[in-house]
């Protein structure tokens, strides 16, 4: 028993030097206080959206749940939300691009948190949750609808429901069983003939698809992990017990992140991410479209009748700021996409916006090595770090995943 006991001694003190010395395990008062604001339990109350009045209805949930798991939402009646957005893997689908009707170019993003999000879609080409959850619908690649289609759909099939939450359905009698703005040459034909009434009332039903939707996925919030207790443990004094526990690996990783590494400086909060968007010289996916991120997401968002700005929001436009401020044009929106939450990432493989790397170790020996960007300005820089250190880094971020 002795002799186990003295091995496993020299094992963890092995480690101690492996990793640097006793002093990499202890942690300044700065870096307890960065480590602190990334934890859970400082994420704030979700705000109400004013632009979706039905945000909080637990009836218009309901129902967004429902349709969220409808492939009757679709084209072809075979494709839903959850097609894409799987409920057992953190609503994402483990593809390097999504796949509904078509293959798509971008990759699936989870959903824990979203609502938190002021901009939506790896470009951010939506800014309203509800105005995110319309676009898979109508794209010829996803749920391939039309939004006549979807007003007669919901009127035939969940007309009683739609009602007492929104209120009368207007009379559709008249519209045409397929027509959009979007879709084929006889369905933009068919939109263009109806009269301006008659599109708005289709529009405002569609625009109450989203919202409920919308409503739904509001509910869905990141789950606490190893990291959320340690943080807490650290935070009051208390020594870390059981899963809290880090080894001296997984303090190192942790002490790069907020430290040498600067991955603090994009993922940052209790959501880690700074909701913002980045060019950090991903290269593009050899046979998909041309895609330059964010410089094409701004004339998309201003073009959407269900922005914040459309008739079809709820609430005065004080909501608006961040579409009145946001920025439109600059070398820094080229090839830029959102930084991603990096809650629950260890087990939800590939990434980036379109599936580029396998592995969280391509991820951080990119950012280590951190290649020119193909088009625009790369935000990151060489890190240089050494092999030992890429590990570490790897195995904090598996503690943020539950």
């Amino acid at each position: 028993m002795r002799r186990l006991v003295r091995v496993a001694s020299l094992a963890a003190l092995a480690a101690l030097v492996l990793l640097g010395g006793c002093d990499k395990l202890q942690f300044s008062d700065a870096e307890k206080k960065t480590i602190a604001s990334l934890a859970l339990n400082t994420l704030p109350a979700l705000e109400a959206d004013t632009t979706n009045q039905y945000a909080d209805v637990p009836a218009a949930a309901a129902l967004g749940s429902t349709l969220f798991f409808d492939v009757g939402m679709s084209r072809d009646g075979t494709v839903s939300c959850s097609t894409c957005h799987k409920i057992d893997r953190q609503f994402q689908d483990d593809l390097p691009q999504a796949v509904g009707v078509g293959r798509t170019n971008r990759r699936t993003m989870p959903l824990a948190g979203v609502a938190r999000d002021p901009w939506f879609f790896w470009d951010g080409r939506r800014d309203s949750l509800w105005a995110q959850a319309l676009t898979p619908l109508e794209n010829p690649l996803e749920q391939a609808g039309n939004r006549a289609a979807f007003a007669h759909y919901i009127r035939n099939r969940f007309g009683e429901r739609y009602e007492r939450i929104f209120g009368p359905l207007p009379d559709l009698s008249a519209v045409p069983a397929n027509a959009s703005p979007l879709g084929t040459d006889a369905e933009k034909a068919a939109w263009n003939a109806m009269p301006a009434s008659e599109q708005d009332d289709v529009n405002r039903v569609f625009a109450n698809i989203g919202k409920a939707i919308a409503a739904f996925e509001r509910s869905i919030e990141p789950p606490q992990t190893r990291f959320d207790r340690f943080a807490i443990d650290l935070a009051t004094g208390s020594k870390p017990q059981g899963d809290a526990a880090f080894s001296p690996e997984e303090i190192l990783g942790l002490k790069l992140f907020i430290g040498k590494a600067s991955c603090v400086t994009c993922h940052n909060g209790p959501r880690f991410t700074d909701n913002s968007f980045h060019n950090t010289g991903v290269p593009p996916v050899k046979d998909l479209p041309p895609d330059r991120g964010r410089v094409d997401a701004v004339t998309q968002v201003e073009a959407d009748p269900f922005n914040c700005f459309g008739k079809f929001r709820d609430g005065d436009a004080s909501a608006c700021r961040e579409l009145r401020f946001m920025v439109k044009d600059g070398q820094q929106l080229v090839r830029a996409y959102k930084t991603p939450s990096l809650r629950g990432a260890a087990t939800r493989a590939p990434y980036m916006h379109a599936g580029q790397f396998s592995s969280l170790d391509e991820v951080v020996a990119h950012y280590s090595k951190a290649p020119a960007a193909v088009e625009g300005v790369s935000d990151v820089h060489p890190l240089d770090l050494s092999g030992r250190e890429r590990a570490a880094l790897v195995a904090f971020l598996k503690t943020l995943s539950e």
